[in-house]
């Protein structure tokens, strides 16, 4: 192999790991946000289907 095509074939490897190494910086940041948002968002519990209700069980 000449040197043209070994640098040819590393710079190839590193555009992918850069891209990579974006592309998992930019996921985690957005983790990051959703995490922020589900935090940030009101506390609010959901009534029970039937307690507390009259549940008429004739037939």
């Amino acid at each position: 192999m000449d040197l043209n095509s070994i640098m040819s074939s590393q710079l190839t490897d590193l555009q992918q790991t850069v891209q990579m190494s974006v592309l998992k910086n930019a996921m985690n940041m957005e983790t990051v946000a959703a995490i922020g948002l589900l935090e940030d968002m009101p506390q609010v519990s959901a009534p029970h289907p039937y307690k507390g209700s009259v549940v008429d069980i004739q037939a």
